[in-house]
């Protein structure tokens, strides 16, 4: 989806116009992928803009560069600050948040260690990411021949840059072949995710999601859809989980911060159910977007409110 432009980037704990906010090309994070980040979203309430799971964001974040070595060179409470402040600055009610941090200018080679940590907290309103349409259609889908990557080679606890070009093939894969969406298989056969989404399935009325051992993200809207769905009554597993069975499944859906909870109507030209969005999805989607606008008090700590 493409970036709409607002007037102010967060970077180093100063607020700089969106024109201005550069890096220089032999940056290593460039060459070498060596970044972390979240994808947020703040959301309208009757209270102003308020983060989603900004705590767990935020936490999740600094895992992600202990990982790597990377010395944020700021405080998780400075970080959350940032993001209200650039969240004010640009006047926006909702917005996806982009925090990267970064390795900067100065070292060359894989060796990252002596490269400057860079911080940069972005904003900008953005829609479904799948569209509109889809989270009432649904989307169609196919399995990716790319396999995703072991949990030896490129650790999912981590939402690090450079590992997000294993996503890209699958992504671009799907899309030239006119699907919407891709699933990724690890290396055993079994379901991990989407490019960037975790994945549900509902049969005889209850919901199964693969374990984050099989090469997922744990994601944060994924804790949350388990949370809704066991608190409406819903029995969740978290079970590994073969191609068939998503063709098998009586619905399917996405989660993440970016998708949301977006149905899945067809995997590999095989209808999901009924072909539509079923009434499990929908319920769970009303009650998530329900909690994002601060309308239910039982989610009411999942929002950090701006002001």
């Amino acid at each position: 989806m493409p970036i709409t432009q607002v007037e102010k980037i967060w970077m180093d704990g100063e607020l700089v116009d969106w024109a201005d906010a550069k890096i220089h090309v032999l940056s290593h994070a460039l060459h070498y992928g060596t970044g972390v980040f979240e994808g947020i979203r703040a959301y309208e309430t009757a209270r102003g803009p308020a983060v989603w799971h900004m705590d767990e964001h935020l936490r999740r974040l600094y895992r992600s560069a202990k990982l790597y070595h990377l010395e944020i060179p700021f405080s998780v409470d400075a970080v959350g600050e940032g993001m209200k402040d650039v969240i004010r600055a640009n006047g926006v009610r909702s917005c996806y948040i982009r925090p990267l941090v970064m390795r900067g200018y100065g070292e060359m080679g894989v060796n990252p260690l002596n490269a400057p940590v860079n911080v940069i907290i972005a904003v900008w309103p953005w829609g479904a990411y799948l569209g509109e349409e889809a989270l009432e259609q649904g989307v169609r889908i196919k399995i990716s021949s790319w396999r995703r990557n072991g949990q030896n080679s490129l650790p999912a606890a981590a939402k690090a840059t450079g590992q997000y070009i294993n996503s890209v093939l699958a992504k671009v894969e799907s899309l030239k072949a006119g699907y919407d969406e891709a699933i990724m298989l690890n290396e055993q056969g079994f379901i991990t995710d989407g490019s960037g989404e975790n994945v549900f399935i509902v049969r005889n009325g209850a919901l199964t999601t693969p374990p984050t051992q099989a090469g997922c993200l744990d994601g944060i809207t994924r804790g949350s859809v388990i949370q809704i769905a066991r608190d409406l009554g819903y029995e969740v597993r978290e079970e590994n989980l073969v191609r068939s069975d998503l063709y098998n499944a009586d619905e399917c859906f996405f989660s993440g911060t970016a998708a949301e909870i977006t149905p899945i109507r067809e995997v590999d030209d095989r209808a999901v159910g009924e072909g539509h969005r079923g009434p499990i999805t929908k319920e769970l989607q009303g009650a998530f977007f329900a909690a994002t606008k601060g309308e239910t008090e039982r989610y009411a700590d999942w929002l950090t409110h701006v002001d």
